[in-house]
């Protein structure tokens, strides 16, 4: 099964901000739906029954204290001119304490082989972009100073995604509360 391990987007004033965003933008993408919103801190991918067990049993050992984090910002990978993502960023605290949680996911899941591919930024995406569609720095501009509000972080799911021709389904395989 395809999984990874991530944080929700649960505060529906966050949720709310993203979806006017999303709304205001004039570009053709596939805008993520908002019930799918979520920052991930380790794709896993394609994986076993008897590993899923295994992640579960590490990831119960992974202890972190809740924080805050707010939303601001709104940028693309790999750049804007060629964007095959658009994402919604963190403030420079609340992004420190996500970055520090992913690395702390990885170093319990990194004796079962799992290892980050690059150096995790924090983002939530906001729109995946098949085809070309231009540069787009103008609408990025305008968003640029954007504030979408704050969210607590107080758990950490592992995920499965389910692929469809409409769309990812996300299922809870664990959840892992702060200390």
């Amino acid at each position: 099964m395809r999984t990874f391990v991530a944080v929700e987007i649960a505060s529906q004033e966050v949720l709310d901000s993203i979806k006017r965003v999303q709304s205001s933008f004039k570009i053709a993408a596939r805008p993520v739906e908002i019930h799918n919103m979520h920052f991930t801190l380790l794709f896993l991918g394609e994986i076993s029954e008897d590993m899923v067990q295994k992640v579960q049993a590490q990831l119960k050992t992974v202890e972190f204290s809740s924080f805050d984090i707010s939303f601001e910002g709104v940028g693309a990978f790999p750049k804007p001119k060629f964007p095959r993502v658009i994402w919604v960023g963190t403030d420079s605290n609340g992004g420190k304490q996500l970055v520090e949680l992913a690395e702390k996911i990885e170093e319990k899941l990194s004796p079962l082989g799992f290892r980050a591919d690059k150096a995790f930024k924090p983002h939530v995406t906001i729109f995946r972009i098949k085809n070309e569609v231009g540069d787009i720095t103008g609408e990025l501009s305008k968003h640029s100073g954007s504030k979408f509000g704050t969210q607590r972080v107080s758990e950490v799911k592992f995920k499965q995604s389910v692929l469809t021709s409409t769309g990812p389904i996300y299922s809870d395989l664990e959840v892992i509360s702060a200390k």
